[in-house]
């Protein structure tokens, strides 16, 4: 039995998506710490806005992020190369925690922040060669729940929407065939929420490249 098996009592639940590998944990971090966690981030990590591709022309994407991770964990998205910025003790630390509950490695992050409902992700994958055939890729919501939602990739992403809620402190592992069947989203919503921390941790194998 595998580390990620021997969590599953403890909390994870696994989510219908077939031929894929999808489980949340619902409340991974308690309200406190995932609250003093929230404004520690916010506060110390060093925000961009990161120029991406759409439709052949780059924009400023609609939320904040930042790449951290190690040295050589280098990433290319939307056409374009981000450098990881040093790991936090703070970070380092909770990346051998989510490790730990999704019983795989990771040596890199991409914090995300929604300042409002207006800010969103579109329809992707993670799916980059250096992420590997099967990557596992753990979600840390933390602030305002949003809604996160996958579909198929085949004919165009066309067919059933699976809306999952993301709440404060909550853990989403996504591994398997999760990335080459489908896409996933955050979009935008109307409700007065506030801001929204997302971590996505993952393995960057240099040597794909």
């Amino acid at each position: 039995m595998g580390l990620f098996d021997q969590t599953t009592s403890e909390g994870w639940q696994s989510l219908p998506l077939p031929d894929a590998e999808l489980s949340l944990w619902p409340h991974w971090l308690g309200e406190a710490e995932a609250c003093a966690l929230l404004t520690d981030l916010q506060a110390t990590i060093p925000w961009e806005v990161h120029r991406i591709r759409i439709f052949g022309r780059e924009v400023d994407s609609p939320r904040l992020s930042c790449w951290i991770g190690d040295e050589d964990a280098s990433y290319v998205y939307s056409r374009t190369r981000f450098d990881p910025h040093p790991w936090t003790p703070v970070l380092a630390s909770l990346r051998d925690r989510v490790a730990h509950a999704c019983g795989a490695r990771f040596n890199s992050v991409l914090a995300n922040l929604y300042r409002s409902g207006q800010d969103s992700m579109g329809w992707h994958s993670d799916d980059e060669p250096e992420l590997g055939v099967q990557p596992v890729i753990a979600s840390l919501s933390l602030g305002a729940a949003r809604r996160f939602r996958l579909k198929p990739r085949d004919e165009g992403g066309r067919g059933n929407v699976l809306g999952i809620e993301l709440g404060h402190g909550s853990l989403l592992r996504m591994a398997g065939h999760t990335q080459r069947l489908y896409m996933h989203d955050l979009p935008k919503t109307s409700a007065a929420v506030g801001p929204r921390l997302n971590l996505t941790f993952r393995w960057v194998d240099a040597s794909r490249r």
